[in-house]
């Protein structure tokens, strides 16, 4: 079946209302979202396809197929080291607060462990600040091939990366401007901070979430894409950094097996802070402040890989020695956090933004 009548044949089967639409197959979601990327579908029936899916729920299998046709279309590159930390914050941003985990990939490189951390520059719902408009404020290079980013991960003196979804998939990225159109999240959103352009010898995927049902989804989603571990951190704005006002959850997984589920707080390793996250300045806000949000950012986190004390320090504390625990590099989160503090207030990790 050629491309055309097979997506007229999904929607026709996915877009019957709440009661009648029927699932699809694994391979049916495969060929229709490879079509999609590839641009053989006009967007009216691409954004039917995506819109559907979502409204009729996705199955596991939906998702996997979507899944694995990104990867096929996607450039992934092997790198020579042992673990690789792949960060996956939100695509979309964050439009409410600082986006510290920005700063976790030289943090982490500086504690012995090869991070990636991927995005774009503005996607819906959100259209918040992203790690590539940070990247941008840090004069860093965003638009490198994998090749290049691979390397600069490569490279002892830095051992991290940025990596742009034009980069890596571009037939995704060219989708951005029907996302937008279509305005609300779409299975897209689900999957694509899970492609991991970047691998090593074992992969490590830390995600966000906030909604309780998602945790077992991303993992299952993570072990199909071929990543070794993923930690689901329950954080703020659906990211990996959790509130560093209250208890929240981490969940460790093996495969797509639950290795560990921990209650956290960051009390249990002297984080006392009154508010969750490090809101936006006053009167400053995604719409028309970007490019100042993001070196308000840039400054903050400056001074955390300085060694300087407070919220954006602490944010970065409490993510690294949750991932280092994950990594089982740790006996236990208070051992982390005590070899997270003495890399911060050594001041060695700036030298890594480079």
């Amino acid at each position: 079946m050629d491309s055309d009548n097979l997506m007229h044949s999904i929607i026709q089967r996915i877009a019957t209302g709440p009661d009648l639409s029927k699932d699809i197959e694994f391979d049916e979601a495969k060929d229709a979202m490879q079509a999609v990327i590839r641009g053989e579908i006009d967007d009216v029936q691409s954004a039917i396809f995506l819109i559907a899916l979502r409204m009729k729920r996705e199955t596991m299998d939906e998702n996997e197929g979507v899944l694995s046709a990104v990867l096929a279309e996607s450039d992934q590159q092997l790198a020579d080291v042992d673990d690789l930390v792949d960060l996956g914050d939100p695509y979309s941003g964050y439009n409410r607060s600082v986006p510290i985990s920005s700063f976790l990939p030289p943090l982490l490189a500086e504690l012995g462990l090869p991070t990636v951390i991927h995005g774009l520059d503005s996607v819906s719902p959100k259209y918040g600040l992203t790690h590539r408009h940070i990247n941008e404020s840090l004069g860093l290079e965003v638009d490198h091939s994998s090749s290049d980013a691979k390397l600069r991960l490569l490279d002892h003196k830095v051992g991290w990366t940025y990596i742009d979804q034009n980069s890596y998939c571009k037939g995704l990225h060219n989708l951005v401007h029907l996302r937008n159109r279509i305005v609300k999240r779409t299975v897209i959103n689900t999957i694509e901070t899970l492609i991991g352009p970047l691998r090593g010898s074992r992969t490590h995927s830390i995600l966000g979430y906030v909604h309780k049902p998602y945790p077992p989804i991303y993992a299952n989603l993570a072990s199909v894409s071929g990543m070794n571990t993923s930690l689901l951190i329950r954080g703020v704005e659906g990211g990996v950094v959790p509130s560093l006002r209250q208890k929240g959850l981490m969940i460790s997984y093996r495969g797509s097996n639950e290795d560990e589920r921990v209650d956290i707080d960051p009390k249990s390793i002297g984080i006392e802070q009154d508010l969750r996250a490090i809101s936006f300045p006053t009167g400053m806000g995604v719409k028309d402040n970007l490019e100042d949000l993001a070196d308000y950012t840039v400054e903050l986190g400056r001074e955390a890989l300085s060694g300087k004390k407070g919220m954006f320090y602490d944010g970065l504390l409490y993510s690294s020695s949750l991932i280092l625990w994950h990594l089982k590099k740790v006996n236990s989160l208070q051992d982390g956090s005590e070899l997270v503090r003495s890399v911060l207030d050594s001041g060695n990790a700036i030298n890594r933004l480079t």
